[in-house]
């Protein structure tokens, strides 16, 4: 008896220890807004439902860029959004570029992707790390950690089909 007593008391024990350690991984790991390979601050960020509100001011605005696939654009897109190339791709990258460099650099700039899961996207951190090198002072990247079609769309935000 004190032998399987002591048994469940240890395996008790190392369970708690698992669970503390799995939950101090948990605190200490990025958020999705933030991770260290991510180009951009929290303060450089703007969620889903504060970008919808940001919209509805007329006069304040942001300018909305979406900087994925030309595809993903034309299946649905944030109402006035823009699309001048797919940051991935090092055409569309200079598309991109050649369309900031006519803005002024305090423009109030919100670029977005959505084709996948945030942390995999090959279209945000470059389109974010080329124009905040330009200068753009007002820019911020919209967390969409799985998709558009998930974080957005299925959310019932306000977007809009390209014909």
């Amino acid at each position: 008896m004190p032998f399987r007593a002591l048994s469940r008391s240890l395996v008790l024990a190392a369970i708690s220890i698992i669970f503390i350690f799995a939950g101090l991984l948990f605190l200490l790991s990025p958020t999705p807004a933030q991770n260290s390979s991510d180009p951009w601050s929290s303060a450089q960020t703007v969620q889903p439902n504060d970008l919808v509100k940001e919209l509805a001011e007329t006069k304040s605005a942001p300018t909305v860029l979406y900087v994925g696939f030309q595809r993903l654009y034309t299946a649905g897109h944030i109402k006035g959004a823009q699309f001048h190339g797919s940051a991935g791709s090092p055409e569309g990258l200079v598309q991109l570029q050649a369309w900031a460099a006519t803005l002024p650099r305090s423009t109030n700039l919100v670029i977005y992707c959505g084709c996948c899961p945030l942390e995999r996207c090959p279209n945000l951190r470059p389109a974010f790390t080329a124009l905040h090198e330009m200068g753009f002072t007002k820019l911020r990247a919209l967390i969409l950690p799985t998709s558009f079609a998930e974080d957005w769309a299925a959310k019932g935000l306000p977007y809009e089909k390209t014909q």
